[in-house]
């Protein structure tokens, strides 16, 4: 039987920390405004955005802090111990955040890539940044930032890892966010979502499903990504993709998976912001872009809502720097226009915006078929 919101429990409140915390911060994240967006492609339809980029950190503001809160509860985390994770960026701002609420130190491991700008920012909230620098041979800088975790776990005695990638509690955290829009729309067609850890889209995803079991889930990954079985290349694109091979990807939730690359992501982002005043990061643009093609492929009173996991004050160097954009071959190129179609992962490598509606597991024995369910 289809649920209705009413059977929907309210989202668990965050406790008060003791003396050490910020007991305000908490109240700073979650009822993020949607709005309604143009397609990008001319098309004359619209999808509704989520601004997950109104957090405090971004999207990933939510995770932490139950990630945080849930260790505490059961006793992974003791007070005022150090919580160690691996970042690219927003989850630091996110675990900043819940060091200051709970009152524990937050130590990170980054790459290069991360931008100058989130650095000084990570650091000026109170976090301890350590940069690996040099990429696993097969696992690239996830695996690399994942070993020095490791590493300096066995030197802080009582440190906690959330573990981002495998940890049941990023994936419960967004229960908050399904509410939302279960609460702002009364009927969604499709959700479209960026797939890094996995942890939003599978979050948002399975608890629509349960009352709206129609429901389109539409991942959005990056070129040169292995999450959905392609080969791991050297990726421009932070925030999306994985070298690895994250378990809290629930890839029998998605009905189809594409694949975009930096310069289009870019096209995307700009134009969301020229036309809007609202963009984002890689991430947003690529979203964007799959947003757009969905919603024009659907009925017109069809109702697309995709989630904008930040915004664009961290890419002003990246994304919005025509130097930068230039010196990486991310402009000039023609506007997409609509992706290309394989069959299965496997069928080639894709190098630019591919779509793809078989959704496969690439290191289990068994694997979904067309559809994802």
């Amino acid at each position: 039987m289809t649920k209705t919101t009413k059977d929907f429990p309210n989202p668990p409140v965050m406790p008060l920390p003791g003396r050490a915390g910020n007991t305000m911060l908490p109240g700073l994240v979650g009822r993020t405004p949607v709005l309604p967006v143009p397609d990008l492609l001319g098309g004359g339809r619209r999808f509704w955005a989520k601004l997950e980029g109104c957090n405090p950190g971004g999207i990933k503001d939510r995770p932490a802090l139950h990630m945080i809160d849930r260790a505490r509860r059961n006793g992974g985390l003791a007070e005022g111990a150090p919580v160690v994770e691996s970042t690219s960026g927003t989850l630091g701002l996110g675990l900043a955040l819940a060091g200051q609420v709970f009152g524990h130190p937050v130590v990170l491991v980054a790459d290069p890539g991360l931008e100058p700008m989130m650095r000084r920012l990570l650091c000026a909230y109170g976090a301890r940044l350590e940069l690996v620098d040099a990429p696993h041979p097969s696992g690239g800088w996830q695996e690399a930032r994942r070993q020095r975790v490791a590493e300096l776990m066995t030197g802080l005695p009582g440190a906690y890892c959330p573990d981002q990638y495998n940890n049941p509690d990023n994936v419960a955290a967004y229960s908050g966010l399904a509410r939302e829009l279960l609460e702002r729309f009364p009927r969604i067609d499709a959700l479209v979502c960026a797939v890094g850890t996995g942890g939003h889209s599978a979050g948002v995803g399975r608890v629509l499903r349960e009352y709206l079991p129609g429901l389109r889930v539409v991942g959005v990954d990056s070129v040169g990504s292995t999450i959905f079985g392609q080969p791991a290349r050297p990726r421009l694109m932070r925030g999306l993709g994985s070298s690895i091979h994250p378990r809290n990807v629930a890839y029998d939730l998605f009905d189809e998976v594409h694949w975009v690359n930096a310069a289009e992501a870019v096209w995307a982002c700009r134009r969301l912001a020229a036309a809007q005043l609202v963009s984002g990061g890689w991430s947003v643009g690529a979203v964007a872009l799959a947003a757009s093609w969905t919603a024009a492929r659907l009925p017109a009173d069809a109702c697309v809502v995709a989630v904008f996991p930040d915004g664009p004050w961290r890419y002003w160097d990246t994304v919005y720097d025509d130097d930068y954009c230039l010196n990486n071959g991310l402009l000039g190129g023609p506007a997409p226009g609509a992706p290309a179609e394989i069959a299965h992962p496997g069928e080639r490598e894709v190098v630019s915006w591919t779509r793809c509606r078989t959704v496969a597991d690439p290191i289990a024995r068994t694997h979904t078929g067309e559809g994802g369910r």
